[in-house]
């Protein structure tokens, strides 16, 4: 397929959390709910196995704590050929940290990936999806190309912008866009709401969806993209103890199926899709 023939982009992306999740923001000290980190490494193996038969590349974000706990598993992501990103060390939530310790978090993740597999992860993806007021000027600082937390659009990428500026007596001012391409993500195009159940000092989620309920959504959603967003980038985000349940990856093996049958369709690590939007876009 030539460039000009591409009409849509699918990017499955796949936050590999494991422990921290649960031992980090959840504060879990309870082996039972921390064992639900460890069923990460059994859904990367099914993940490995789906994306090699159907021949797809494939991101993972990657917190650093899990990379030192799991090294293995992330030994085996990059060598067939996925790449990883920056997801925070103990999944921890920007907004909830001082800016010397955003910034700390920011290098330990680094630290990770280049003493356990070397390896300087070029995109990041925020914990929680949420950004501190700083985030994109560290981001900046750091070297990265692209970020993956943001929803202003939906399968449009686009530049971040530094400096926005919140006023609650006045219309909310926009900062100044910069050399960082946002993927932008969205909720219903995430398991973990659709499927996760757990209770904890975080709050509660029911989640436990049938994947029928699911695979219609997200089908659903790229539908549309495909018929009225020309080379939109369809991004979703799994992660593996959520998505690597037998009936789930059951779902994922025919979601894929089906986005395959359209035409003009190309599976893309978000590194390469965001290097594409920079070849075809100037920063306004």
């Amino acid at each position: 397929m030539t460039t000009d023939d591409r009409r849509a982009t699918v990017c499955l992306t796949f936050d590999f959390d494991s422990i921290s999740v649960w031992i980090g923001p959840h504060a879990a000290r309870s082996p039972s709910m921390i064992s639900r980190g460890e069923f990460d490494v059994i859904g990367v193996e099914r993940i490995l196995c789906l994306l090699d038969r159907e021949q797809i590349p494939a991101t993972f974000f990657i917190p650093g704590h899990t990379v030192e706990t799991f090294p293995d598993s992330v030994r085996a992501i990059l060598r067939a050929g996925h790449e990883v990103g920056h997801h925070g060390y103990l999944h921890e939530n920007p907004v909830t940290l001082e800016p010397a310790e955003e910034r700390r978090v920011l290098e330990r993740g680094l630290e990770s990936f280049e003493k356990v597999v070397q390896v300087r992860p070029t995109g990041y993806r925020s914990p929680a999806w949420d950004n501190s007021e700083q985030t994109i000027d560290l981001l900046l600082e750091y070297g990265f190309a692209y970020e993956s937390s943001l929803m202003g659009d939906d399968f449009t990428p686009y530049w971040c912008r530094s400096g926005d500026q919140l006023d609650l007596d006045g219309p909310y001012r926009f900062g100044t866009p910069v050399d960082l391409v946002e993927l932008p993500v969205s909720w219903i195009l995430d398991d973990h709401p659709h499927f996760e159940f757990y209770r904890s000092s975080r709050g509660r989620a029911d989640g436990l969806s049938a994947p029928s309920k699911v695979k219609e959504i997200w089908l659903g959603e790229f539908a549309f993209m495909h018929r009225d967003v020309p080379d939109g980038v369809f991004t979703l985000t799994m992660h593996p103890q959520v998505i690597g349940h037998g009936h789930r990856m059951l779902m994922l093996e025919e979601v894929v199926t089906a986005i395959k049958a359209y035409e003009g369709v190309v599976f893309s690590t978000t590194d390469d899709a965001a290097a594409r939007f920079r070849e075809k876009n100037t920063i306004q």
